[in-house]
């Protein structure tokens, strides 16, 4: 990028010049800010629409005062500048509450430990003998496999057999997704599919015991107040307020790229050298008004997400305990899973003093007694997928989801309903399907050419970096590799990323440290830190991973 500054400029507000716009202060926006402000070279400013910093990791509140993310979100982390950023915005061991994952998948009136591939153990005998036979015979046929699983349905039929396959990796696979397993690509999986071990299973099953906590979720921390969206409210306050523009007067209207503009809803318009877009890139290519790139991303495909709370009056049931989150593959609900989402905070609901009225029991029937009373209060928050290949009853979603919750025993029939909660995300899931690589290759580089990253949860759209913690880097890497040249490593490499501790950057490295030493001479600054508080460590980043 060129070395001259662009100065904002407040002539008349309706014109500004900024050499890096960022788009979106969802977690990637707020890290390529975070960054760009840590750096403080160009100038630069972050724009959204929104009023409430967070997008996909927003945190919602009832009337009635229930907390819900947008989704199941926790903090788990890969990366050691995202945990830097994260406790700089909730600081205190009192904003934290520390968990150990319970979580189960409900198969057949059982509930088997997760993951359900590693603990058939705790199914019924004879679906125990249709899995193990299904696993045996994958494995079997995976010795002399000479080719690469051609989509996400072959890789489970190759790693865990026919018989899991049908128990529980379709069914639960296709009522996340909403595609079938066999329009799916499994390039994705690194990390978040376990592949099971044929001999610890089959001792399992022997010795009646249950496999123990896999993958990087297996301990996780939650915020105490505001949910998972106070986070990002806090890294926002981090960020110098006049760099920053939330609200209408930040919702962008037309993307020229040509003339590197940007249209914002007030009218203001605002010329760039760089811009980083976070938001969905199909929505970026139809603001850009490109044809070309429109139809580029008519190909990718995303799943649309409606999240549902339900409030409930009563102490915790014994039957639910201190279960964190809970998967259905089973079509007796319409959820494919369930998170007790009381159980991550107790600020994530009223106060037991509160009184409420009973809106309804559990199985729709209307209350005797329509007077509010206190609590305790507990609740559960339940996600469903659509897509054109799987559509909804939208109208009676909250209706049926409550059913699902009786017929899964989570709710009794008699239980007080207090509260319920119900919001549609149009872009839940960016599909990990057949054609996805193939668009990505054509589309990314061709939005860099014109000055563009494209970069986040939608914005690459790569579910396999697309948790908060990859999300907030694609963003810290993006404004390195405008500022520097720095190498993408979470976008590019995603499996290097994923099975390392990632700790090149740090919000305070050795030049910003010797810097704030009072009364130090600029002549004592180290030769390696580089000017104007940019790290010293960045170009170690751009090093070639190991093969």
């Amino acid at each position: 990028m060129a070395s001259h500054k662009r100065q904002i400029s407040k002539a008349n507000g309706k014109e500004i010049d900024c050499d890096v716009v960022v788009i979106g202060a969802g977690p990637t926006g707020l890290g390529a800010a975070k960054r760009l402000h840590q750096i403080d070279g160009p100038s630069w400013m972050i724009v959204d629409g929104n009023e409430i910093p967070g997008g996909l990791a927003s945190t919602d509140v009832t009337p009635e005062g229930f907390l819900y993310d947008v989704g199941g979100h926790v903090i788990f982390s890969h990366y050691k500048y995202f945990d830097d950023c994260i406790n700089e915005a909730l600081p205190e061991e009192t904003d934290w509450y520390q968990h150990q994952r319970i979580s189960y998948v409900r198969y057949k009136g059982v509930w088997v430990p997760y993951p359900f591939q590693n603990n058939i153990s705790m199914l019924p005998k004879e679906d125990q003998v249709v899995a193990m036979d299904g696993m045996i015979d994958a494995a079997m046929e995976a010795r002399v496999a000479s080719t690469k699983p051609k989509n996400f349905d072959e890789w489970i039929l190759r790693t865990q057999g026919e018989g899991l396959a049908n128990q529980f990796m379709r069914p639960y696979n296709f009522k996340v997704w909403a595609v079938p397993t066999t329009k799916m690509q499994c390039e994705w999986l690194g990390e978040r599919v376990a592949a099971p071990n044929v001999k610890l299973v089959t001792k399992n099953v022997i010795l009646n015991k249950a496999a123990g906590n896999w993958g990087p979720n297996a301990t996780f921390r939650f915020p105490a107040h505001g949910g998972t969206g106070n986070i990002w409210i806090n890294v926002a306050k981090n960020l110098p307020k006049e760099k920053t523009r939330f609200g209408e007067h930040g919702r962008v209207q037309l993307v020229d790229a040509e003339n590197k503009r940007l249209l914002l809803g007030d009218g203001t318009t605002v010329n760039y050298n760089k811009l980083i877009s976070t938001m969905q890139v199909d929505t970026l290519a139809e603001l850009m008004r490109n044809d070309e790139l429109v139809k580029l991303t008519k190909e990718l495909f995303y799943s649309t997400t409606h999240v549902v709370g339900v409030g409930i009056r009563g102490t915790r049931p014994e039957r639910i305990g201190d279960k964190c989150w809970l998967y259905f593959p089973e079509d007796n609900c319409p959820f494919y899973r369930a998170t007790i989402f009381s159980n991550y905070s107790p600020h994530n609901q009223p106060k037991a003093s509160v009184k409420l009225a009973t809106m309804q029991l559990a199985d729709g029937s209307k209350p005797v007694d329509t007077d509010a009373h206190a609590g305790p209060y507990w609740s559960i928050m339940l996600e469903v997928s659509e897509s054109s290949m799987k559509p909804v009853d939208q109208e009676n979603m909250l209706k049926d989801c409550i059913q699902g919750l009786v017929n899964t025993e989570m709710l009794r029939a008699d239980d007080e309903i207090v509260s319920t909660y119900h919001r549609r995300f149009d872009h839940g899931y960016p599909t990990p399907s057949l054609e996805r690589d193939g668009v990505l290759k054509q589309l990314l580089p061709k939005l860099y050419d014109q000055g563009i990253l494209s970069r986040g949860r939608f914005g690459s759209w790569k579910y396999e970096v697309g948790n908060q913690d990859h999300s907030f880097m694609l963003g810290v890497e993006a404004a390195d590799h405008v500022v520097n040249g720095a190498a993408e490593l979470t976008l590019n490499y995603p499996d290097f990323v994923n099975t390392r501790v990632n700790s090149e950057r740090r919000l305070v490295d050795g030049a910003q440290f010797f810097k704030s030493m009072k009364g130090i001479r600029s002549s004592e600054v180290p030769l390696h830190a580089k000017p104007n508080g940019a790290t010293a460590n960045v170009t170690d980043a751009s090093s070639t991973p190991a093969k």
